[in-house]
């Protein structure tokens, strides 16, 4: 970082007669042609910051704000960027002090990167806008005396280093990513045990048969369910049914969750690959043939980050869409195995969990308008010289509502699962599954009469996202958690 700055400074130092570099002394983006004064050169980087915050929107969540700070952070210790070191440092001290900028969630295109997100930050750095510092929201400049920290300075190319890259995109998408590796899990969990209420095989799931056709996901789901359905009463009892096969909501469920997993392996590869990138521009490069030197480049465009998180998007929105199946399997009367209609033992007085299979069915429709990839979209903006752009930060955002919506799905097919498994009795389930549907019910009873379900749906999502019922598939057996590419 401090040789890339001395390359910045003999540039600064130079004045009005060294050579033009984009944004040290030059306007930025369509007015990249305009020279600015050596006089100039740091009211410029103040500028840049003021007038890009243009973001829009609810601020973005706490955990996304950090991971933009750190990712940016990273950025800037790859020394390629020609900061001070003491802008990275800056942002980790404001990241260990609790001081997060208010960042809103709307205004980037993911062109020159996520302009206006990352501008907000920059300006809470400067003792500008707004931030939050222990839970409440106030002005940046006193969060940053609050917590004895002192505005940043900027100085030569320095707001430009702080706004130019993919770290709203990246933060917002990976967070979401790295959740969704949980959530491949839980749809495993909900299946089996809607399979095992549904009286269901596990015959399907032989490891011959998803060797035959050898992607990872497919054969690590069919590892784990496997490993949770070994040892029921339930699937003893209809061994001779003469039943032939389960729908594909059920028997397929190895192939369908196994490619979300695959997609979403592929997408955390890129985005830690992306995490680990320069995406300023220009760049500084040491001792090349022809010295040090500044290029301009592109590496700030959001393009792969883009059509990854769009792919990602598509492969969680169909965990809930089979999800969404496998809860009109068992609520529906004509395909339920026996159980009552929409599983109310007094069904007509009571309606049961009729609604929640709604709830989960406009959750799922709406998700499949958000999987649209925003990828392919692009707008021109900066009079032209941006003339393609990412949506990458579009991209993210509907990837983090359509996994939102996905685990409250999840927790309805559990809620229904959990019902169909109680209908059973006094038959038992396998040792995991009835460990799960134990913590399910130590808070949410069986619901023998009807009674308000979105208190229960909240629970059961609550528990979904605090890990208590993945804990759960621990204590109740050996079976270990299989994740999207390995055993974690």
């Amino acid at each position: 970082m401090v040789r890339a700055r001395e390359v910045v400074d003999a540039v600064v130092r130079g004045g009005d007669a060294a050579p033009a570099v984009y944004g040290v002394n030059t306007g930025f983006g369509a007015l990249a042609e305009v020279r600015i004064s050596a006089g100039q050169v740091v009211q410029l980087q103040q500028n840049l910051v003021r007038s890009h915050a243009a973001g829009v929107g609810l601020p973005l969540a706490r955990d996304c704000v950090r991971a933009m700070m750190l990712l940016r952070a990273a950025v800037l210790a790859t020394g390629r960027s020609g900061a001070r070191a003491v802008c990275c440092e800056r942002l980790c001290e404001l990241l260990n002090a609790g001081v997060h900028p208010v960042i809103p969630a709307r205004g980037s295109v993911g062109a020159s990167g996520d302009l206006a997100p990352l501008a907000h930050l920059a300006l809470g750095m400067i003792g500008e806008g707004d931030a939050e510092y222990r839970g409440e929201t106030m002005a940046a400049a006193d969060a940053l005396r609050s917590a004895g920290i002192e505005p940043l300075v900027l100085e030569a190319k320095e707001g430009l280093t702080l706004l130019n890259g993919t770290q709203h995109m990246t933060a917002v998408g990976g967070l979401a990513i790295h959740d969704a590796d949980v959530t491949c899990r839980i749809a495993d969990l909900a299946g089996a045990m809607s399979l095992e209420a549904l009286k269901g095989t596990a015959r399907a799931f032989d490891p011959r048969v998803v060797a035959a056709r050898p992607h990872p996901g497919q054969i690590a789901v069919a590892t784990f369910l496997r490993e949770l359905l070994v040892g029921s009463e339930i699937a003893e009892s209809h061994k001779d049914c003469g039943k032939v096969q389960d729908p594909y909501s059920l028997r397929c469920m190895p192939q369908v969750h196994g490619a979300s997993r695959d997609v979403l392996a592929f997408a955390r590869t890129v985005l830690e690959r992306e995490a680990a990138s320069s995406t300023d521009n220009p760049l500084v490069f040491l001792d090349g043939p022809d010295g040090d030197e500044m290029i301009s480049g592109g590496n700030f465009h959001g393009q792969p980050v883009a059509i990854a998180l769009d792919a990602a998007a598509i492969a969680v929105a169909e965990l809930a869409n089979i999800s969404e199946r496998r809860i009109e399997q068992l609520v529906n009367p004509h395909l339920s195995s026996g159980l009552p209609p929409f599983l109310a033992p007094d069904s007509g007085l009571n309606s049961g969990f009729m609604i929640a299979q709604v709830s989960a069915a406009a959750l799922v429709s709406e998700n499949k308008i958000l999987a649209h990839p925003a990828s392919v979209d692009s707008i021109p903006s900066s009079a032209g010289r941006e003339d393609h752009v990412s949506m990458g930060a579009t991209a993210a955002l509907k990837l983090a509502t359509i996994h939102d919506h996905v685990r409250t799905v999840l927790a309805i097919e559990l809620l229904c699962a959990a019902q169909g498994v109680d209908l059973r009795r006094p038959l038992r389930t396998t040792p995991p599954l009835e460990a799960v549907h134990a913590v399910i019910r130590a808070k949410v009873p069986a619901m023998m009469v009807d009674r308000p379900i979105a208190p229960d749906i909240r629970a059961v999502r609550a528990m979904i996202d605090d890990g208590s019922l993945l804990a759960a598939v621990s204590r109740g057996s050996s079976a270990r958690i299989v994740g999207p590419d390995r055993p974690v």
